[in-house]
């Protein structure tokens, strides 16, 4: 018999938790309910789920300081994290998928939709892969060992920056629209943002420093990374 998707379920509210429990037990999965990141942390290093879905208010540590130190952990990197959250607002959105989070559901949210965005992070797990190695110029990215450098320094870089970074870097100078990146990079773009690329492009940016200068936006159109990395400054 196949294994059930395993969903960790971080909710504080025992109403919510149960009904969401009782959902997906009832769509083909196994949901495990931790009422806090304390309860959450023992059921990871127990076994690890599929994926999580994590409330944005919780007692303690909150949801985004969670999804960052779950994404800062080579253990816990790679899981799909879903925030729920009662805010609506653009910048919290924005400050969800800033902490790590792959997606996010606004409460009050329909068992379909919740259960239609599990699905499709889930799919998003197995995106298009290619090289393990890919070089541009001095930008060099091992996605067997999960590391970039420039210039020979190694650069710190997300897991979702990283599968973004890898994508561009094995089609050089070829323009992307923003739904094809989701397509590409994600595995599925149904139901999220197209704005979601542009906040991941700008962190992209920004964890490679100098080298950020590659990743450039062609108005109306998409993104890029150029064929050959800027000169090094100090060089002639």
């Amino acid at each position: 018999m196949k294994n059930l998707p395993r969903v960790l379920v971080v909710e504080d509210e025992p109403s919510i938790a149960e009904l969401v429990s009782v959902n997906l037990r009832h769509n083909g999965f196994q949901p495990v309910w931790a009422e806090d990141g304390t309860a959450a942390q023992r059921e990871l290093d127990a076994v690890l789920p599929d994926v999580i879905l994590l409330d944005w208010m919780l007692p303690g540590q909150s949801g985004l300081a969670l999804a960052r130190k779950w994404r800062g952990d080579p253990r816990t990197k790679t899981i799909p994290i879903l925030m729920l959250t009662a805010r609506g607002d653009e910048p919290d959105k924005v400050a969800g998928l800033d902490a790590g989070a792959d997606d996010y559901i606004t409460k009050p949210f329909s068992t379909q939709e919740l259960l239609a965005r599990i699905r499709a992070v889930l799919r998003r797990r197995a995106p298009e892969q290619g090289g393990d190695t890919a070089t541009i110029g001095e930008l060099a990215l091992d996605a067997a060992t999960h590391r970039v450098t420039w210039h020979g320094r190694p650069v710190k870089i997300g897991p979702t920056e990283f599968k973004l970074l890898h994508y561009l870097m094995r089609h050089p100078e070829r323009v992307h629209s923003r739904s094809q990146l989701l397509d590409k990079v994600w595995g599925d773009h149904v139901f999220i943002e197209e704005r979601t690329v542009d906040v991941h492009v700008k962190r992209l940016r920004e964890s490679l420093g100098a080298a950020g200068a590659m990743i450039e936006t062609v108005r109306g159109a998409g993104y890029r990374i150029a064929a050959q990395s800027p000169i090094c400054p100090g060089a002639s």
